[in-house]
């Protein structure tokens, strides 16, 4: 099971169907891409819930009734991980989306990650 792309496709899939907020299961990594999401504004407030079956609960943000992600695009799979230095991270449509990264330092932004001269598994873009 990728939980990753888990996250991606019910935030996706929620966006397109016009939620105001999309629950996932809890993990480490999910909570981190879920409060980076939520830093750089793609998504809204990020609660955890649940004491046995714990789930992550967010909210979505919609600028005149359009979702703030258009995009989203799986970089590193299960199959091929793509792993890049600090120097190798590059922009995603010049500028307007970000890319997220696993780093030793936790996840971060593709800006984040070369700010601190990190390098790390490339996760997905978005957009």
């Amino acid at each position: 099971m990728d939980y990753i792309n888990d996250i991606i496709m019910r935030i996706k899939n929620a966006n397109q169907t016009k939620k105001a907020t999309v629950t996932f299961p809890y993990s480490s990594i999910a909570l981190a891409i879920a409060e980076t999401l939520s830093k750089n504004g793609y998504i809204g407030d990020v609660s955890r819930k649940g004491k046995r079956s714990r789930s992550i609960e967010t909210a979505l943000i919609y600028e005149k009734e359009l979702p703030r992600i258009s995009g989203v695009k799986r970089l590193s799979k299960q199959s091929k991980r793509m792993y890049v230095g600090a120097n190798e991270i590059k922009s995603v449509m010049n500028g307007y989306g970000k890319v997220i990264v696993s780093t030793p330092q936790g996840v971060l932004t593709g800006e984040e990650a070369r700010k601190a001269k990190v390098g790390g598994e490339l996760l997905f873009e978005i957009w």
